[in-house]
């Protein structure tokens, strides 16, 4: 058993060979995909269209894993374990998975070859092609991926139209009434419902355009675009053709151990029959996957059917559905005017719960699903309508993730055993919530019941958080380190709480960090305006926003780096570190510098570094912004701001992304309408990309969303935390970010707004201001009792033209 392949490369297929991986196989695995790149994440599928990279959606090959992409495996030639290939060749195998998913569904009616599908990458690249010339779209299906379909059209910027053959929309997820909900939500953002109808022919002109489609009772729905997104197929072709058993409707027929009929192959994913039933979902597709590589590897795991509750958020709708959709007693609500629909089913006995719906409001789903087929916790009215839900304990076997096979007891062994205290821990530790996210409010939960103490303080002197510290210092006026620890802490202060109490105060206030008591609250970069470097020499920073630099400014800092024997990098900042300056000569060098029209980069302190962009529509023939001209503008506007990390940004003006603006705390896309802005991006040891905030904003509508978002980070971000994990541990992640920041959720816009103008119209130059203290140059001396006198221990030696620091053996 030296070699496994795996015929087709989803989601699945990427599951199982990253479990083979984790457990150590030690032979040769080879995947062999049909599409042109290897497994992505289906679930954000739609997030394409909207700025995200097909790269951005790849999952990493694992180690040692062989990819053959863009080959198409035409047969299995079961006495020479091997697949054959369309180009001829063949792959020899011991053990073979096959993985090869599902085909979307297309009815066979007159002028379907004309419409699309959506279920590969592909596949929106022909749908966003064709939505360019298009006025009208219809989707066909109005079932999960359907309405994904539909919202997808409506972003391109078309008028949308949905036809469901069956009554109400999302018949597997909810019931009548459900539907009626989720109709009248949809209807409301403009989308039109065709419920109860089927498709006649897919209607073309003269040239082959479609024109519409036509139902079968002879109405006809405008259209340029026709998307089928009415179910899928597995494919078990290659199955069928090699003799390996399939189901009366498809599917490849697998045990619990997921083994064809043939002892050799295993099936997993949407293509295989298991217990009678195909899946469609994420999760019990993973467990197949992990169920075969635990077998393949000589475990004993078994398939034993899935849960197939689920909880999205389409169309800004929260849609829930777990357990039964039947039972013999049921209790409903329903708000027409609120667009709320709930529904619990239980045992005729009313002891037992037996599954429920939510429409509108699916805050009872994630605790109410770990109890079906146990006994209700609570009465139903309070379990729908009093919030007792929340105060549940769940069982250590009730399941809390179903994308990843999460049970509550590994959540629990993780805060218990592992001392995680937060959910980015516990997702990084359980995978629970990495892959839909519907689980994270019950990780808090359980984060909360678990009894772990997680302290707030920002140290020893406070006992407060730093936001609440932030508002301490805002409400009340406060303006030193000195009023602020004596009226709301005790002792001295440390080096945890003395760099974020002159943050905050720098952030609110805009004075000077080296402004008489400030002195003494910063830390080494900041004492000295400087980075401190390995061998006590600093890096000289100047700002050069957006990139741009004129070549009389490229003159004086090559002349600065001559006369002080300095060590010059581009960095990929797109500006210029001149290292290994003393610290008795970075006011001489910044003299010159400041002469020259230069500023301080601001490299050394917790605040906007850089602002990085491309050339844009000005010289690149792709560009459809000037991003150049964007990106200096927002760095000259945020320069100096201090917040509780660094922050860094980019502007690319086209979704070519040369500027990599999506590894960034804030960065902002080109459109043809105006700008995409994402947030929460960044690099470091746990590298992530930003998330799609806000799209085809004008110039005001984004410096506007920009200065909330950076506003509201700093005022309520932990001490040290990135964008990134501090997205994650709000409340409603980016959801909530864009209510508070864009809707006014919490009315603290007008006061975010007042703050960043405040900032912008009082920044001044730290360099500049320095030099021109006589007080504050003198602390730039490497000995205090011998000024003058350069720290004798500073050696460098030569390579390639330029210094490098030697240190001592």
């Amino acid at each position: 058993m030296n070699r496994i392949v795996v015929v087709g490369y989803g989601p699945t297929a990427h599951r199982l060979v990253e479990t083979l991986a984790s457990k150590g196989f030690g032979g040769t695995v080879t995947v062999i995909g049909e599409e042109p790149r290897p497994a992505y994440d289906r679930v954000h599928l739609t997030s394409y269209l909207s700025g995200t990279s097909a790269e951005d959606l790849t999952y990493e090959v694992p180690a040692g894993v062989v990819t053959r992409l863009n080959t198409r495996v035409t047969g299995i030639d079961r006495q020479a374990r091997q697949v054959t290939l369309a180009d001829g060749g063949a792959e020899p195998y011991d053990v073979l998975v096959l993985a090869t998913g599902s085909a979307p569904f297309v009815p066979p009616v007159p002028g379907a070859e004309h419409a699309y599908v959506y279920r590969t990458i592909e596949d929106l690249d022909a749908i966003r092609t064709a939505a360019k010339d298009a006025v009208e779209g219809v989707v066909v299906g109005g079932g999960l991926l359907g309405l994904e379909a539909a919202d997808a059209l409506r972003a391109l910027g078309l008028k949308a139209h949905i036809v469901e053959m069956s009554p109400w929309l999302m018949p597997r997820q909810v019931d009548e009434g459900g539907g009626s909900v989720l109709k009248s939500h949809i209807e409301g953002l403009g989308l039109s419902v065709h419920a109860g109808a089927g498709v006649q022919e897919i209607v073309t002109d003269a040239a082959g355009q479609v024109t519409g489609l036509l139902k079968p009772d002879g109405t006809l729905v405008d259209a340029q675009v026709v998307v089928f997104s009415a179910g899928i197929r597995p494919r078990d072709e290659l199955a069928r053709s090699a003799g390996l058993e399939v189901g009366p409707r498809g599917g490849i027929v697998v045990d619990s151990g997921m083994l064809t009929s043939d002892p050799s192959i295993y099936a997993v994913g949407e293509c295989a029959l298991a217990g009678g039933m195909v899946y469609g979902l994420v999760g019990p597709c993973n467990t197949m996957a992990e169920v075969a590589a635990d077998r393949i590897m000589g475990g004993a795991s078994a398939f034993e059917g899935a849960d197939l509750s689920t909880k999205l958020k389409l169309l800004g709708v929260e849609v829930a559905q777990f357990g039964a959709m039947d039972g013999a007693l049921d209790v409903t609500y329903m708000d027409p005017v609120a667009g709320v629909y709930k529904k619990l089913f239980i045992s005729d006995d009313a002891q037992t719960l037996l599954g429920g719906i939510c429409v509108g409001d699916a805050s009872p789903y994630t605790s109410l699903r770990p109890f079906v087929g146990k006994s209700l916790p609570a009465s139903p009215s309070d379990l729908l309508f009093s919030g007792a839900g929340a105060q549940l304990d769940l069982p250590d076997e009730a399941q809390v993730c179903s994308c990843n096979n999460v049970c509550a007891g590994d959540i629990r062994t993780a805060i218990a055993d592992k001392g995680v205290t937060d959910v980015p821990g516990l997702k990084a530790c359980t995978r629970a919530g990495t892959t839909c996210g519907s689980c994270v409010p019950m990780l808090k939960q359980l984060l909360e019941k678990s009894g772990v103490e997680v302290s707030k303080a920002l140290c020893e002197h406070f006992t407060y958080s730093r936001a609440e510290l932030f508002d301490i210092v805002r409400v009340r006026g406060i303006t030193t380190f000195s009023e602020l620890i004596t009226q709301h802490g005790q002792g001295r202060g440390c080096d945890i709480c003395k760099p974020a109490v002159a943050s905050i105060l720098a952030s609110l206030h805009n004075g000077h960090v080296l402004e008489g008591e400030r002195a003494t609250l910063q830390d080494t970069n900041d004492a000295f305006l400087a980075n401190i470097q390995k061998n006590g020499t600093y890096s000289v920073v100047p700002r050069i926003p957006g990139g741009e630099i004129t070549p009389d400014k490229l003159i004086v800092i090559g002349e600065v780096a001559r006369d002080f024997g300095l060590y010059t990098k581009i960095t990929g900042g797109q500006r210029i570190d001149l290292f290994g300056a003393r610290v008795d000569q970075l006011p001489e060098i910044w003299r010159r510098l400041v002469d020259a029209g230069f500023e301080s980069g601001h490299a050394y302190g917790k605040a906007l570094r850089t602002v990085k962009s491309c050339v844009g529509s000005t010289w690149c023939r792709y560009g459809v912004q000037d991003s150049v001209g964007m990106a200096i503008a927002l760095e000259l506007r945020y320069r100096g701001l201090r917040s509780p990390h660094k922050l860094k940004s980019a502007v690319s003006g086209c979704a070519r992304e040369c500027a990599e603006a999506r590894s960034k705390d804030f960065g902002i896309i080109a459109t043809e309408q105006g700008w995409n802005l994402y947030v929460g991006g960044n690099g470091g040891f746990k590298p992530r990309h930003a998330d799609l905030l806000a799209n085809d904003l004008t110039t005001d509508e984004l410096i506007r969303t920009i200065d909330r978002f950076l506003m509201f980070y700093i005022r309520t971000a932990d001490r040290l935390q990135r964008t990134s994990t501090w997205i994650e541990s709000l409340d409603g992640g980016l959801d909530y970010l864009r209510e508070v920041i864009m809707e006014d959720s919490l009315g603290i816009c007008a006061d975010l707004d007042t703050q960043m103008e405040r900032h912008v119209a009082t920044y001044a130059d730290e360099w500049a201001a320095t030099l021109d203290d006589p007080e504050k140059l003198g602390r730039f001396v490497s000995f205090v009792n011998a000024p003058g006198v350069p720290d004798p221990s500073i050696v460098f030696a030569s390579e390639r033209g330029q210094i490098k620091p030697v240190m001592a053996q």
